[in-house]
């Protein structure tokens, strides 16, 4: 634009100056020269690498541009989409408040990476204008409905411990497929930590509590069963050993240790006494051995 205005300025100079002294005549040569060297410049665009070119004239957008040195109508403009991987960090203030099926609030930290795919970029023009507005109005917003829609399918302890990996992955999954048709090639989704809010983490603390007393009372009842158990079974035992005692002692067996062991007594005491007799009925009777 700039440079049609210096040629018509040069040619309005020239037609002024045609009576006049020559440096009007060196103004307008000047002036049109200008306008010559802008517009040529004004027609060549660099795009750099790792970059694609969205041109627009007249509200008309173009095709893409690659890398490079291009060539353009002076009246195009051109917006550019980095198509390196960018980060969508979204913690601290961005973090995302979620809940799981049971009601309870946590707070998901989660990073994105994405790019934009050069073949996409016209398409990506036409939906948020800039890469700011693809981040703004695309990633950001279909990222975080998407990780509360998948937190709200998993219980509370689902989502801070138990299946973090899982839900990870169901993020990324339901993010690549969301934003690929849309020309944004999501590379990785990384959920860098979950955190119970304040009241749901006081509900946990209370749980633990609940389920260790729990435990401790089961382990009590175990181990009362066990003792028990265990005087059962040596009561049964010194039933049985009581039962083979009695069924191997008969009388006789019986009388004859009493005689051996009151042998024994007279060897020291010439006059004892035998509690087991000296006959069958077992008949006590006091025996004199110093007689003749």
């Amino acid at each position: 634009m700039l440079s049609v205005l210096l040629l018509i300025a040069a040619v309005a100079l020239f037609f002024v100056g045609r009576g006049r002294t020559g440096g009007w005549r060196i103004g307008a040569a000047l002036g049109a020269l200008g306008g010559v060297l802008f517009g040529v410049f004004s027609c060549v665009h660099v795009v750099s690498a790792y970059e694609v070119g969205v041109p627009v004239t007249f509200g008309k957008v173009g095709t893409p541009m690659t890398s490079g040195i291009q060539f353009k109508s002076p009246f195009t403009e051109v917006t550019s989409f980095s198509t390196r991987p960018v980060d969508l960090n979204l913690y601290d203030k961005d973090v995302v408040e979620v809940r799981s099926s049971q009601g309870g609030v946590l707070y998901a930290d989660v990073t994105i990476k994405w790019a934009v795919v050069p073949a996409k970029a016209v398409e990506l023009y036409r939906l948020a204008g800039t890469a700011e507005g693809v981040q703004a109005r695309l990633v950001l917003p279909d990222s975080r409905e998407i990780i509360r829609n998948v937190f709200a399918k998993h219980t509370s302890e689902e989502g801070y411990a138990s299946a973090r990996e899982q839900i990870g992955a169901e993020i990324a999954a339901s993010v690549k497929e969301r934003l690929a048709p849309r020309g944004i090639d999501v590379t990785a989704v990384n959920l860098r930590n979950v955190k119970p809010s304040d009241k749901l983490q006081d509900q946990i603390d209370k749980k633990i509590q609940q389920e260790q007393a729990t435990e401790r009372s089961l382990e009590a009842a175990r181990t009362a069963k066990a003792e028990a158990e265990r005087k059962r079974i040596e009561a049964e035992g010194i039933a049985r050993a009581n039962k083979i005692i009695e069924r191997s002692l008969s009388d006789k067996v019986l009388y004859n240790q009493c005689l051996e062991a009151y042998k024994e007594a007279a060897k020291a005491n010439p006059v004892y006494a035998v509690p087991c007799g000296t006959d069958s009925n077992g008949t006590p009777v006091i025996v004199d051995t110093g007689k003749d």
